[in-house]
């Protein structure tokens, strides 16, 4: 007579995992760390105001610098823009408003669908934006659109829109003296590294071409000189080798995996197993 047996109880399968979102920072203190980040910064960048004839003399060295390692000129970039009004005029409002809705945008996102992600990016940031800081204090230096050996144009001030005071001195809500580095280079290099290390699309790599806009807006609106944007690269490198991302945490959180089984395979037809083989060959 055969007997029936009930199929053992699934385990659940240790290979299927729920996303680890214990990584994710409590909302109300992330709002309040970014804030707080952005008061000091803009605070410190109001600390280095007001050495004109130092950030002018250190613009004429970074000039002659950049003429001796033969760099392309900044007039290059900005005679192409200068083909047509719309064109430079999209490039002052690029310059003027995408900086930081862009990266805010960026932390958003990855606060919510990359937690992981969000903490190594929220800490490169402040790292990169920390030593720009730093170097703002120590290096002021003139954009090259103040510099008359540049022989550039300031086209914010003639097309529009400008985020600057017509008269530096009198800017009090933003420091025309800290070309160097351009933060608005470097945070776009980052988000850029963020979105490809953070997705697995294969149009991730498109995000490289903000960067390179900023590049060109940047140098063609005569805001930023060539070595800006070089050492904000060299200063993220080095933000990127020091704060590595973090591991994710082996979750406990486990799914049931439907044709798990830990029933023993049943033997093929016509064959005994080992130990009943045994005992009819002892029984002969």
């Amino acid at each position: 007579m055969k007997s029936r047996t009930e199929p053992a109880e699934r385990e659940p399968d240790s290979s299927v995992r729920e996303p680890d979102t214990s990584a994710r920072p409590p909302l109300v203190r992330e709002l309040l760390l970014v804030i707080g980040l952005f008061l000091v910064y803009k605070f410190g960048r109001q600390l280095a105001n007001g050495h004109t004839g130092e950030a002018f003399r250190n613009a004429h060295h970074v000039w002659d610098a950049e003429r001796t390692l033969r760099l392309p000129g900044e007039g290059a970039v900005q005679d192409l823009l200068l083909h047509g009004e719309p064109l430079i005029h999209v490039a002052n409002t690029y310059y003027a408003t995408v900086h930081f809705p862009a990266t805010l945008l960026f932390l958003v996102w990855l606060y919510a669908r990359r937690p992981r992600h969000y903490v190594w990016a929220r800490r490169v940031l402040a790292a990169l934006t920390a030593a720009a800081l730093l170097l703002h204090l120590g290096f002021p230096l003139a954009p090259p659109r103040m510099l008359d050996a540049a022989r550039l144009v300031d086209t914010a001030q003639v097309y529009g829109p400008s985020v600057y005071a017509a008269k530096p001195a009198t800017d009090t809500m933003a420091n025309q003296f800290a070309a160097m580095p351009s933060l608005h280079f470097g945070w776009a290099l980052m988000v850029a590294v963020g979105m490809i290390v953070a997705t697995s699309t294969r149009w991730r790599w498109l995000w490289l071409l903000h960067p390179l806009l900023t590049l060109l807006v940047i140098v063609g609106t005569a805001n930023h000189y060539w070595l800006d944007a070089i050492t904000a690269t060299v200063l993220l490198g080095v933000a990127l080798a020091v704060i590595r991302l973090p591991r994710p945490r082996r979750s406990l959180v486990v799914r049931h995996s439907p044709g798990a089984s830990h029933e023993p395979p049943a033997a093929p037809p016509g064959r005994a197993d080992a130990p009943e083989l045994i005992a009819a060959g002892a029984g002969r």
